[in-house]
């Protein structure tokens, strides 16, 4: 199954890592340092607006992160 993420976007469900909501995760050093990584290696797909959520999926061993206008409520939601 695929899990819609806004923009005419869709990941696998099988290869999502997890779901994190842009206010409560960026307050962390860490997170803003993966997140950072992340950017410079290209792993980051760009939404069009301003960010609610991103999206941590893994597949054939390549970590991508989709940030999307959608909260993480909503995808996780969609998800069941």
């Amino acid at each position: 199954m695929y899990l819609s993420i806004g923009n005419d976007m869709a990941v696998r469900e099988a290869s999502i890592i997890g779901i994190f909501h842009m206010d409560n995760v960026t307050t962390s050093k860490r997170t803003r340092g993966f997140l950072s990584q992340a950017e410079k290696e290209g792993a980051v797909v760009p939404c069009d607006d301003l960010p609610k959520s991103f999206v941590l999926t893994s597949e054939y061993g390549m970590n991508r992160v989709y940030l999307t206008t959608l909260a993480s409520s909503t995808l996780e939601k969609r998800l069941k």
